[in-house]
């Protein structure tokens, strides 16, 4: 599943004609499952492994993980504050309860992709959805 989300994320990014090397990308969540704190597991992880293979600038964003445990486990650097920048591409991974109110719109650039895995936002929003 992660190597496929990357490469749609990629193929649409391509599409709407925006730079991949080194463009910044969001994926927001990174638990195992929705409104729980567990990364046991994660499939989000494969998704990660799966962009960085494009040189890209990744950040991940979930206010329910432990960013030590996700450091310890997976060595990533993930963040409970919600970034104050706007990104080349969202990735909608886990679908905690609070993503549905943050405004995904506003985290992102003008013509940027927003894939959602998980199929929680309103269908004319995303670019693409698994």
């Amino acid at each position: 599943m992660g190597e496929y989300v990357a490469g749609q994320v990629i193929k649409l990014m391509l599409k709407k004609g925006i730079q991949v090397l080194n463009s910044n990308i969001l994926i927001l969540g990174f638990t195992f499952k929705e409104n729980c704190p567990d990364v046991r597991n994660t499939k989000v992880i494969d998704i990660y492994n799966a962009l960085q293979e494009y040189n890209l600038n990744i950040t991940i964003y979930d206010s329910w993980a432990n960013a030590q445990i996700a450091n310890r486990e997976y060595n990533i650097v993930l963040k409970n504050e919600l970034p104050n920048q706007k990104y080349d591409a969202v990735i909608l991974a886990v679908a905690h309860k609070d993503f549905t109110n943050i405004g995904v719109c506003s985290l992102m650039k003008e013509n940027a992709v927003l894939y959602d895995v998980k199929g929680i936002l309103a269908s004319h929003l995303v670019d693409g959805r698994l």
